[in-house]
């Protein structure tokens, strides 16, 4: 169970946090003041720490390094009264996660505790190379699975970058563990004991990514009605791992640039350099070099990102790997789920081996633990994978060489088939083949296809996670690949 650790003299407040609903395995521990604070963190080595800056035995900041002596890797929050932003500020200088400005409303700390609990597994839980069994000592890290030379020689090249302090690029397709890559490069580096923090920049609107990384002054725009601090002032003296660099707009990409070349930037609206000392792993799942010949990606970033590269294989190219990641996942689910499921029968390894998976690990993560759910018996059978199903479906014909006798088929066959639901199921597939028609067009380029099909950024990656597009990124997960 993870525990959040609330200090603050204000009995209201932690009140109100006593009743905040994080997330179901989350218990909320409350101190009154720094001493009771640091016995309660001692004791129970939490995972997010919140203090308010004027405690009655301590200030806030004074708690906050102490906190930091025993554990480095706790994000911690600042909570300040109106007249006190510069002290909470300096202490984000210091490490801290973030700030809250009083009063506040509690659906956004909602959001800001899970992704501080995601922040904690990201640096506290390992991230380890090679087979994993039950008799791991270590069995809640998260791990890189596969025996085939390919992934082989990922794991050497994991162990030749991770002691030099250089920036890493690493290409995938989405799904196939590019992140817990760039944590194993983070937990073997001389970094380790420094933060490590994960922006996905395609899952931030334009718009807010360069704020996210960067910071902001007050009055930079409309809405910032106070400084923050970006993740590279935040991140000083760990590691960056920044996902999908190639939906970045240009003027982003101009400023991880200047960056990556002296470790200086400024904040939105502002206009002093600040001097920062983060390593940068980067990844995409596009490949960058059509995206330079359109002038939608700087050459000269890609140079800079391109200093050691890691590819990692589709699984469908490393299918000897499947039993051993299936398997893999079966003894995390079994566990996890309590289940007693021990093995996978012949009949559901071969399904599972003769699948194409488009979604990479991540789909077959999915899929193992969709299995366990649906089990009645001691060992998984080809009926409970849900693969099954989508090989045993009638395939829609492609609407582009199609003709429409094709079409009236597939109709026929599906009401043959008892659909209550065809009008649905129709406007579905013809969507989701218009949709991957445009993004191969744009080489995924979200807002150049979002600008031919006519809808917003927004509308346009909506529908890509209801149609299976793209996988809806999980706040606190533990991942594996």
């Amino acid at each position: 169970m993870a525990h959040i650790l609330v200090i603050d003299d204000d009995p209201l407040i932690l009140e109100c946090f006593r009743y905040i609903q994080v997330a179901a395995d989350v218990n909320i521990l409350t101190a009154s003041s720094a001493e009771e604070g640091i016995k309660l963190f001692a004791k129970h080595q939490p995972e997010v720490v919140l203090i308010d800056v004027h405690l009655p035995d301590d200030s806030g900041l004074e708690c906050f390094r102490r906190i930091q002596r025993i554990q480095p890797k706790t994000p911690v929050i600042l909570m300040t009264g109106q007249g006190t932003a510069e002290t909470a500020i300096e202490a984000m200088r210091l490490g801290a996660f973030e700030y809250l400005l009083k009063p506040f409303d509690l659906e956004p700390i909602q959001e800001l505790l899970r992704r501080a609990l995601e922040i904690c597994r990201l640096m506290r839980v390992p991230a380890k190379m090679g087979e994993y069994s039950p008799s791991s000592v270590d069995d809640q890290a998260d791990h890189l699975v596969g025996q085939c030379p390919a992934m082989q020689a990922v794991y050497k090249s994991i162990g030749r970058v991770a002691p030099q302090d250089v920036t890493v690029l690493i290409l995938g397709e989405s799904g196939t563990g590019k992140e817990i890559v760039a944590r194993a490069i983070y937990h073997y580096s001389k970094r380790s004991e420094g933060p490590f923090m994960a922006i996905n920049c395609a899952a931030i609107p334009d718009t807010l990514l360069e704020s996210e990384l960067f910071g902001h002054e007050k009055g930079a725009f409309t809405g910032a009605e106070r400084r923050r601090i970006g993740k590279f002032e935040q991140c000083n003296g760990g590691t960056l791992f920044l996902d999908e660099v190639g939906d970045m707009a240009p003027l982003t990409q101009a400023k991880i640039l200047r960056v990556l070349q002296d470790q200086t930037f400024e904040r939105v609206g502002g206009n002093q350099p600040i001097k920062t000392n983060v390593r940068l792993i980067a990844a995409t799942n596009r490949p960058l070099e059509p995206l330079i010949a359109a002038g939608q990606f700087r050459s000269d970033l890609f140079y800079r990102l391109n200093v050691y590269t890691i590819r990692l294989p589709p699984l469908r190219e490393r299918s000897e790997d499947v039993t051993l990641l299936a398997k893999h996942f079966l003894w995390r689910y079994n566990r996890e789920l309590n289940k007693q499921v021990h093995e996978i029968s012949t009949e559901a390894l071969a399904a599972l081996t003769r699948y194409d998976w488009p979604g990479n690990v991540r789909e077959l993560q999915s899929v193992i633990k969709q299995a366990l759910l649906q089990s009645t018996g001691p060992a998984i059978l080809p009926s409970f994978l849900p693969i099954v199903e989508k090989e045993n479906k009638e395939p829609m014909p492609d609407a582009a060489n199609a003709s429409p006798a094709r079409f009236d088929e597939w109709i026929l066959n599906r009401i043959a088939a008892g659909s209550h639901n065809l009008h649905e199921e129709w406007l579905q597939i013809v969507e989701k083949q218009l949709l991957d028609i445009v993004l191969k067009h744009t080489h995924q380029n979200q807002s150049e296809a979002a600008r031919i099909l006519g809808i917003s950024r927004s509308t346009l990656r909506t529908k890509m996670l209801a149609l299976g597009l793209v996988e809806e990124p999980e706040r606190i997960k533990s991942s594996s690949a």
